[in-house]
Parts: C-alpha cells; structure tokens; sequence
C-alpha cells in the first residue's frame, strides 16, 4: 500500500510504526511539522520525510493546504494521522480520506477538558476519520465517553519488538528497583522514592538494595532534594536519559520495574510491556493503561496511584519471594507474546487500513 502518515516525525512512537510499514513492504510517506523535526536519523531512509511549511500550534491550521496538495500528487491508498487533536485537526482541514485517525492519550484525555474550544476541535476530528483507532480499550471507552462516540474503534496496540524486549537476566548481588520515565509531575516518582524509602525502612535485614531512575525532566532537582531529604543517596540514583536502544538491557538488570504515573493520560503502558517483555514484575498505579496491560497479581501488582505504602507493600511480597518475581516474570512476557508483540500489532493496523479503503469504496 501506499501509506501517509501525519505524526510528529521526532516522536519515538512515529519512528517505530512507520519503519516497521516500511518494513514491511508498503511505501510509505511521513508529513511531519517542521518543528517535530526528527534528529536521531532512526526512521528508515525508505521512508520519505515531508516536513510542511509552518511550525508551532498555527501549523495545524495554516498547511492544510499544502498538505492537501501534495496528497493529491502522492496519491496514497490510505492516510493515518496520529494524535486527535493536532495533527487531527490538520488532517481533518487537509480533506484527507481514507482516514484513520489515531488517539494516543492526552489528546483525548487532557486537551478537551482545556475548554469547550478545544473538546469541539476534538470532536470534529474524530467524526472526520472514517476509521478511529485506539491503542487500549480503556482508551476507547473514553472516546466514547466523553465524545459520545458510537461507532466501531479499532483497538491496535503499540506493543513490543518481542527479539529485543527479551528476559536477559543480570546478577548484581543486590535488589534494585527502578523505571524508565520522564521526570515530571505525571509519571508520579516521588511517589516511587517514597514508597522505596518505606521499604527500606521495613525491611532492614534485606541486604544490599537499589533503586535506579532512567530520565530526564523539569522535576529532577526536586526530586533530588526528596532522596536526599529521606537518606537514599547512598542507594537512589537519578541516572539521566538514556537511548532507546539501552532500555532493554537496563530492564534486565532491575528486579522490579516500577510505574507509579498518576494520570489517566497514560492510556496504553508500553513500559510495562516492555518489563514485561523482559520477564521483570510490575508494580504500577491505577492509571487506565496500567489497568490494561498489566495482569494484576498475576504479570505484577496494580495499586492506588499516589499510594506509596501500597507500593511499599508490594516491593516487600516481591524482595522477600524471589520465586513469585520469576513466576510473575514468566507471566508477563507470555502476555506480551500473545498480546503486545508488535509484529501483530503492525498486522492488526494493515487490517485497519484495509477497512478504511473498504468504507471510503463503498461511500463510507
């Protein structure tokens, strides 16, 4: 197939569908505003990169009609645009069809409750698409909800490359806890050193342990400040931002992999997935995503967010009962095989494409 695709090209989420497309066979053209630029040069050189003349919020609106035509001359089988509320609203103004519209989370959770502006832009978008496409069902049910939306969504999962999120396991001689995130107020960390430091606490003979966070973001002198504050500096680590390409082998070497997020914005969990994948137990928070994709008491623990003593609690059952970590371990990278490997997920959003060519055929 001949494949537009209208996302932000420096988003790791548009590298990985559209290389994997393109892997696939399909060609595939990526329209992408000039100030998502991608710089990592991680999108497959068969993939051709249009970068639109106007950058910044306006850029939705303002290259609708360049956009348009360079639609025309490319003239593709089918267009995906991802996220509903930026590049929906280009895609919508563009007059793109066959179009499946993608949500991916805060589009469809956060940006509407900006003002009744921004629910209608939404809105409008969504009824544009001739195929809506969610990457959880939770996420679906919000689209429902709130936009009263009754028509068939697509639920296509943004899983894993199940060859490179493997169990690798490392020894350490300690118990380490850790995550993958951004630091900033969303993804709840303070809520994990909390909880850590609980743990820690409560568990004094444990021996040697370890808490390490991968990321950047705004939050992290004051989070510096709590691990100092509560005594961890001997054994909490704010270790930075790290490629893409490390993540695998950084989870491999943590025992428990920690997902304390506090907003429902989190609508798929791809870094429990990945845990997941790599045969670590979870423990996240309630978040909808969360909700989904990890299999409580089974592939980990899903406690209230923004309660770190539950966290606590779990960390304890997990550090003292090697057995159960393996056991949950197991458990969730069979999940991830028969759910989230990515090769499906990529199988499952041809499939998505085919029906929006089909409905556009037959006068949607």
């Amino acid at each position: 197939m001949k494949i537009a695709f209208i996302s932000a090209a420096q988003s790791s989420h548009t590298v990985k569908w559209v290389n994997a497309l393109c892997r696939k066979g399909h060609t595939v053209r990526l329209y992408s505003l000039p100030s998502h630029e991608n710089r990592l040069g991680n999108i497959d050189p068969n993939v051709e990169i249009v970068y639109l003349g106007r950058g910044g919020f306006s850029g939705y609106f303002l290259n609708a009609g360049e956009l348009r035509r360079d639609l025309k001359s490319f003239a593709p089988d089918v267009v995906n645009a991802h996220y509903a509320s930026g590049y929906g609203t280009l895609a919508r103004l563009s007059r793109a069809h066959p179009l499946v519209l993608s949500v991916w989370g805060s589009d469809v959770y956060d940006f509407p409750g900006k003002s009744p502006f921004h629910k209608m832009l939404v809105a409008q978008n969504i009824q544009a698409a001739d195929v809506l496409a969610s990457t959880s069902q939770v996420m679906a049910e919000q689209v429902r909800r709130v936009f009263h939306y009754a028509k068939e969504i697509a639920v296509t999962p943004f899983g894993v490359d199940c060859s490179l999120f493997a169990p690798h396991p490392q020894e350490h001689g300690e118990f380490c806890v850790g995550t993958v995130k951004a630091l900033e107020d969303k993804y709840g960390m303070e809520y994990l050193i909390r909880a850590f430091a609980q743990f820690s606490r409560e568990m004094p003979d444990l021996g040697p342990r370890s808490l390490v966070i991968y990321g950047k973001g705004s939050k992290r002198d004051e989070l510096q400040g709590l691990i100092d504050s509560l005594g961890l500096s001997g054994c909490a680590s704010l270790c930075g931002a790290v490629p893409n390409t490390q993540v695998p082998e950084i989870i491999n070497g943590i025992d428990v992999f920690c997902l304390p997020s506090i907003l429902d914005s989190e609508s798929f969990g791809v870094s429990a997935v990945e845990a997941m994948a790599c045969g670590v137990p979870v423990i996240a928070s309630d978040v909808d995503g969360f909700t989904e994709t990890v299999e409580d008491g089974v592939t980990g623990y899903v406690v209230p967010r923004k309660d770190a003593s539950a966290a606590a609690e779990k960390l304890k059952l997990l550090a003292r009962d090697p057995a159960l970590r393996e056991k949950m371990g197991r458990a969730g990278r069979e999940r991830v095989l028969r759910l989230y490997d990515f090769q499906k997920n990529v199988e499952q959003m041809e499939e998505v494409y085919r029906k929006a060519v089909a409905l556009c055929q037959n006068g949607r």
